[in-house]
């Protein structure tokens, strides 16, 4: 048996009608309403045939869709990826136009995200040309720069309060990880430590690197930890280095991907929040945590 959920944009009101045409073209079940105008589902004995020429007209509307099988769908563990996934920015992309070497960090972000390059060659090559940064603009930055991606809090709060474990895995640097996961109320973080000396950045971070592997080693590590399998995991990321884990967990979810990370991934969110994860796994509306 599987489900099929359609998740209109924020603002965007999710017209019964296209639901229903849906649900009856594809002989499903009745309409089930998570959030009235914001998300509904319906059971289908089979995956449709035509799902993905279906989810390319309706993103064309601003609504997603995702099928998956209905058992087993909420999970116990979150592990999450932070720049771009958990927070709307790119935190090194942030220290970069604090240095003065913005765009020319930024482009090769978006060449590492996109699988183009070589992660840890990539973190390595970026991270030098923070040299000589005071220290202190971390600070700065993230009280003036770095804001949550909506619907982290509520998430995050919800799978919590049904005993689910929150995990933060980000190729970025713990001086935001630490700051992030507290926020948002994560249990643990991991990410890599950029290296000071003297009050100023010495352009190297720590070793090992943390990249695409050590993300799936976080999701073999804890989840052993927690008595609990792979298959209980819903992951979500954007960028190259998290297709590892995305592909090993029971859920994998492209949120706002690159499109050579959502056309490796079954579940793609390009219009929805992170609420998005909690309609996935089966939450209604009203039994979100703030």
């Amino acid at each position: 048996m599987f489900t099929a959920l359609l998740l209109s944009a924020p603002g965007t009101r999710l017209d019964p009608i296209l639901a229903e045409n849906l649900r009856s073209a594809w002989g499903g079940s009745a309409l089930d309403w998570l959030s009235p105008g914001e998300a509904v589902e319906f059971g289908l004995p089979a995956m449709p045939d035509n799902r993905w020429d279906v989810w390319a007209d309706l993103q064309q509307a601003r609504v997603d869709l995702v099928i998956q099988k209905t058992e087993g769908r909420r999970k116990k563990m979150l592990l999450a990826d932070m720049d771009s996934t958990m927070i709307q920015q790119e935190c090194i992309d942030e220290l970069a136009a604090e240095a003065g070497v913005g765009e020319r960090v930024a482009e090769i972000t978006k060449r590492a995200m996109n699988g183009e390059l070589d992660f840890e060659g990539a973190l390595i090559e970026r991270v030098g040309l923070l040299k000589d940064l005071d220290e202190a603009v971390i600070a700065r930055v993230l009280e003036s720069r770095i804001t949550h991606m909506p619907g982290g809090r509520e998430l995050i709060a919800t799978m919590k309060a049904h005993g689910g474990y929150a995990a933060l895995v980000s190729g970025g640097f713990t001086a935001f990880t630490e700051v992030v996961a507290e926020a948002l109320g994560f249990h643990e973080h991991r990410a890599n430590t950029l290296l000071a000396a003297g009050g100023k950045l010495t352009g190297d971070v720590a070793r090992p690197i943390l990249g695409r592997e050590a993300k799936v080693q976080a999701l073999h590590e804890i989840t052993e930890r927690l008595g609990i399998t792979p298959e209980d995991v819903i992951a979500v990321g954007d960028g190259a280095n998290d297709l590892g884990m995305l592909g090993l967990a029971g859920t994998g979810v492209a949120l706002h991907a690159k499109p050579v990370v959502a056309e490796q991934c079954e579940v793609r969110v390009n219009h929805g929040d992170l609420t998005a994860l909690l309609y996935i796994q089966g939450y209604r509306r009203a039994e979100f945590s703030a």
